[in-house]
């Protein structure tokens, strides 16, 4: 396992990350065990499911191992049927029990029956993949999803390299930081984020958090392209429902999850970056704005500094891993946070999925709330269709009057 995915695992123990994935389809299967047998069928011919995580000792760190994909990693929920907003609820409270990726990395939730499915007209049927973050990110988790679901597309296999001297990664690791300070001064670099000062919703989540959703087609989003056309909604839709409770938000932000291949060995390839929301501007100028911040978190990613940091922390020793993540303390506040909610924004890739011979509707994910996150969002397109999923605590977030601002703000 690599350093990136061993201190996800470890990090799990005080904040729990499992992902949900959840998938509609346009019908209910009449014999949901032979549906179930048919995902068996399929993750037990694919690898990359059969892995769970075997520990080597405090003084090593784990290792991924090939095992069999047992009955008990599915499991049939509500059979007598539920409708859309009970199965959201009930999704969202999966990560109350979190996986032990040493018995399983994954595990496929089944709703059989589900009426008021967006854009289904009779029941519809309902896959939830909860996976531990360890296990994968959201490119990965997309492509491990779609092979239990029918996508005939090979599984990448992560080729883990040697770990390097931790000393001299180190020292390369430090000339490149003051190559990137230095290009910074210059003005050839964007300057990190400054963060954004704390609000109401980034208090410690209190309650059973709750779901909602907003599913959209394609074209409704895509302005310049569809996270930047959700970042200038939220923008809108957050600053409004901040500024009616009495709170500033001159420096409104957001963190954003961004995809890139620090280490070809690693179940986790991923950064999050900060940029300001722009809610004082117009709708245009917001998109050309955000747009900028995006591309100069994305450039200032690709300097060496970022490659050579990420080499170094990879050569750490284990036992000097652990003992890292053993400090970290999550009853500390901070003053500021990299944004102020999370927007978590994956393509799953074509609607080609299917379950019990019926075709897939739309994708959705719920990004976890975390002790300085009360608000979180999720942004999944598959096919023409793109679902806005937001996850809040009810107590800390009042859920339905932030969703009906949403929906004006995205002109629904």
């Amino acid at each position: 396992m690599t350093a990136a995915d061993a201190q996800m695992f470890w990090m799990s123990a005080t904040i729990p990350s499992d992902q949900l994935v959840l998938y509609a389809f346009d019908g209910s299967p009449r014999a949901p065990d032979t549906a179930l047998e048919e995902l068996l069928l399929r993750a037990q011919a694919c690898d990359e499911l059969r892995l769970r995580v075997v520990e080597a000792g405090a003084w090593r760190y784990p290792r991924w191992r090939h095992g069999v994909v047992s009955a008990d990693q599915f499991a049939l929920h509500r059979a007598g049927g539920v409708d859309w907003q009970g199965c959201l609820d009930a999704a969202a409270r999966l990560r109350d029990d979190q996986l032990d990726l040493r018995r399983m990395a994954w595990r496929a939730h089944v709703f059989p029956q589900v009426l008021g499915v967006p854009g289904c007209t009779g029941v519809g049927s309902v896959v939830v993949v909860q996976m531990g973050h360890a296990f994968a990110d959201g490119s990965r988790g997309t492509v491990l999803a779609g092979a239990l679901l029918g996508r005939q597309e090979p599984v990448p296999v992560p080729v883990v390299g040697r770990r390097g001297f931790l000393p001299a990664r180190g020292v390369a690791a430090a000339r490149a930081h003051r190559m990137l300070v230095r290009d910074t001064k210059a003005g050839l670099m964007p300057p990190p984020a400054p963060g954004c000062p704390v609000l109401s919703i980034n208090q410690r989540p209190r309650a059973t958090p709750v779901v909602r959703t907003l599913a959209l087609r394609r074209d409704q989003l895509a302005n310049p392209t569809v996270t930047i056309g959700v970042l200038v909604a939220i923008s809108e839709a957050l600053a409004g429902y901040l500024a009616g409770r009495g709170e500033d938000t001159s420096a409104l932000g957001a963190e954003v999850t961004m995809a890139g291949q620090q280490d070809p060995g690693a179940h986790n390839n991923f950064r999050n970056v900060g940029i300001e929301l722009h809610p004082e501007v117009g709708r245009a100028r917001r998109a050309e704005l955000i747009g900028a911040e995006l591309a100069a978190q994305r450039r200032r990613g690709q300097h060496p500094a970022m490659r050579t940091s990420a080499a170094a922390s990879a050569a750490a020793p284990a036992a000097l891993l652990r003992w890292g993540v053993r400090q970290f303390d999550p009853e500390v506040r901070s003053e500021t946070v990299t944004g102020n909610t999370v927007v978590s924004s994956v393509n799953r890739g074509p609607a080609d999925l299917s379950f019990g011979g019926f075709p897939v509707l739309l994708a959705a994910g719920f990004s976890a709330l975390s002790p300085m996150m009360s608000l979180t969002h999720g942004v999944h397109g598959l096919g023409d269709t793109i679902t806005i999923s937001v996850h809040a605590d009810p107590v800390n977030v009042d859920v339905d009057d932030y969703v009906d601002r949403l929906r004006v703000a995205i002109g629904r």
